[in-house]
């Protein structure tokens, strides 16, 4: 029995000897396009000039970016820890006098530092609460239950943002001042601060932004497997909306604890205010270094959260937007 021998056809040969274009081109494109592109050349990085310009324009830029930022802070802090006439005579001097300790102390008890930074956790936590609670409720019903006048609210509720705050000053005042239907005076109240900055139409939209961009499928498998409107939003849209939380709750609470006008009016009770009231009211009295001192203790306290919670703060704030597969 004789085995039979098979050649290869011309076809074949030719066709194992001619390169592939596509994978050519894709091997030229590897090689001519780099990974990362700049307005200077490899050629121009190699270059000794170059390379030292570039490093002394990174490092002055460092400098002026941490003294723009820091620098307020720092001078704050010198300043909470020195007498009144080191501040007013050597402004920039590093404790002529030495360090006075004391102040921080004096602060907290002398001008009532502790009353008001507990009135403004209170504000803040309020307004987060109820922020929250408006910001998600409102995004859901917009994007997610999608009711025939979805439209119109959104609209509405995009209309607001281009009126000033300052020209609906009044008539938020009056409201306030006297609610509808329910004819109660709010003012001295912390329900005069929380109730207004609960309504933020920023974050309305923010979350209904964010409410888009999640997969409808989801939504719609829940249903059909019997799931109702609060069970969708309680078990399935919260926990998928963990970054847009992240990102309007840092929003909200530094809103809530910077805001001086409007808490300025409403609370005029001295045990009522916040620090950036309080801290206002007890001005022409109070001691310059004591005021420094309050006023770093109100400065340093959310810096410091945020330097313990900013890496939630800073993955929240780049996932917003984002879905998750």
């Amino acid at each position: 029995m004789t085995a039979t021998l098979e050649y290869p056809t011309t076809e074949a040969i030719v066709t194992a000897e001619l390169p592939d274009p596509s994978s050519k081109r894709r091997r030229k494109r590897r090689v001519t396009e780099p990974d990362d592109r700049s307005n200077l050349s490899d050629l121009d990085r190699r270059s000794r000039r170059v390379r030292v310009g570039l490093t002394i324009m990174t490092f002055v830029l460092i400098a002026v970016l941490v003294l723009i930022s820091a620098g307020p802070l720092v001078w704050l802090g010198k300043a909470a820890l020195s007498t009144s006439q080191d501040i007013l005579r050597e402004p920039f001097a590093w404790w002529p006098s030495g360090i006075q300790w004391q102040n921080l102390s004096d602060a907290w008890v002398k001008i009532n530092i502790g009353q008001y930074l507990m009135n403004t956790v209170w504000i803040a936590a309020g307004s987060w609460f109820f922020g929250m609670l408006v910001a998600l409720t409102g995004g859901y019903g917009i994007s997610v239950l999608r009711p025939k006048y979805a439209k119109v609210v959104n609209a509405g509720v995009l209309a607001t943002l281009f009126i000033p705050g300052i020209v609906s000053l009044i008539a938020q005042y009056l409201t306030v001042l006297d609610m509808p239907l329910l004819n109660i005076n709010l003012v001295n109240t912390f329900w005069a601060v929380w109730l207004p900055a609960a309504a933020n139409a920023f974050n309305v939209l923010l979350v209904t932004r964010f409410f888009d961009s999640l997969p409808k499928d989801v939504f719609e498998a829940a249903r059909i497997d019997g799931a109702g409107s609060f069970q969708i939003f309680w078990r399935i849209v919260l926990p998928m909306s963990k970054p847009i939380i992240g990102v309007t709750s840092l929003l909200t609470i530094i809103g809530a604890w910077k805001e001086f006008l409007w808490p300025l009016l409403v609370l005029p009770s001295p045990g009522l205010q916040p620090l950036s009231v309080g801290l206002y009211r007890v001005t022409a009295t109070a001691d310059l270094s004591l005021l420094m001192a309050g006023m770093f203790i109100s400065v340093i306290l959310p810096i410091g959260l945020f330097l313990i919670f900013q890496k939630q703060f800073l993955k929240s704030a780049g996932q917003a937007g984002a879905i998750k597969g």
